[in-house]
């Protein structure tokens, strides 16, 4: 099985590149945003109590995101793969998504992370708010802050993976198809390793 994080910041392109992986590879598409407004639209046993955490301004504990991701593994059993979009956000989610998958037999295969200048990437994000319509892809400082928030918080991650040879850093600028081209190499090069 292909199962894979795509990572990158904010308007790196990880949705659009997402969608050209899960069509080529017929992987299974899993995003924590996805799965926090599923079990909260159901009001699942999950989601209430993850409504609980958001509704005191905290964030939602890691074993109730792999809680939810476990649920949806289960529920995906005939993939081809898996590709994690927006999880893991912590070294601590990346070591259980590890030994959750270890169980199931089916390990990462690897972490690719689209590497854009910041520049680029407030450029990219206020384009897509003029077209999207989300607030705070309109604000340049909103942006800045999250981009300094996936810098100190989220990046680490990316670090686990290259401590056990299972990254691969591309350069996320360009066209569409050649980003996708540069993926596809560097998934060549993680299934090598495995």
């Amino acid at each position: 099985m292909l199962n894979i994080v795509l990572f990158g910041p904010p308007g790196a392109g990880k949705g659009t590149q997402s969608q050209k992986l899960i069509e080529e590879f017929q992987l299974t598409h899993i995003s924590t945003g996805d799965l926090f407004r599923k079990h909260l639209g159901e009001g699942t046993e999950l989601g209430k109590r993850a409504q609980a955490f958001m509704d005191e301004g905290r964030l939602v504990p890691d074993q109730l995101v792999i809680d939810m991701v476990d649920e949806k593994l289960q529920a995906e059993n005939n993939s081809h793969g898996i590709i994690f979009d927006g999880f893991p956000r912590t070294i601590t989610q990346a070591k259980a998504l590890d030994d959750l998958l270890n169980q199931k037999n089916t390990p990462i295969t690897g972490m690719i992370a689209l590497s854009v200048p910041d520049e680029e990437l407030i450029n990219r994000i206020v384009e897509r708010g003029k077209t999207s319509g989300r607030v705070d892809d309109q604000d340049e400082a909103k942006i800045a802050t999250r981009l300094q928030v996936y810098k100190s918080e989220t990046l680490p991650v990316a670090n686990y993976y290259e401590a056990q040879e299972r990254y691969e850093s591309i350069d996320g600028v360009g066209s569409i198809d050649d980003i996708y081209d540069r993926i596809k190499e560097a998934l060549q090069k993680l299934q090598e390793k495995n």
